[in-house]
């Protein structure tokens, strides 16, 4: 049986984090914006999946409200359902931080995601225009997502 441990994400995981943001986004977060984060004291996690790292995810809580700002699962891990467990460990982490309320946004192109976030209970709720890069200089707008987390 497969084993996943969750564990606060540190400065030593970054390396790990940042070849695996290069990997997986056209646009991904620099060292810089995971540093800002463990800084600010974002609720911010990676995964081991049978002890090899294989997700991360930074979460934003603001009083009732839970904000997923990354979410990423390393590419040799995908199509093994450990985007659900990690959704599953932040909403959890969220509720015992008083969150009632959790939002997001993705790509509209981002169809993966979307079934996620979708099989999740998630509904749009906005539109963010132009929030995004993307290619050729353009700007792609975000689909605002919400899930009302139940106690």
């Amino acid at each position: 049986m497969s084993q996943n441990i969750f564990a606060p994400m540190a400065h030593a995981d970054l390396d790990w984090i940042v070849d695996n943001e290069r990997e997986l986004h056209a646009f991904p977060w620099t060292r810089g914006n995971f540093v800002d984060a463990l800084a600010s004291g974002y609720s911010s996690w990676v995964m081991r999946h049978d002890g090899e790292p294989a997700a991360y995810a930074v979460m934003l809580l603001v009083l009732d409200e839970a904000h997923l700002l990354n979410i990423s699962v390393a590419k040799t891990m995908q199509r093994r359902g450990l985007g659900t467990i990690c959704l599953d460990y932040l909403f959890k982490q969220a509720r015992l931080r008083g969150a009632t309320q959790f939002f997001l946004e993705v790509r509209p192109s981002n169809a993966p995601a979307l079934a996620l976030y979708r099989r999740h209970g998630f509904v749009v709720v906005g539109r963010r225009k132009r929030y995004y890069p993307a290619a050729g200089g353009e700007r792609e707008d975000a689909q605002v997502m919400r899930l009302e987390l139940d106690r």
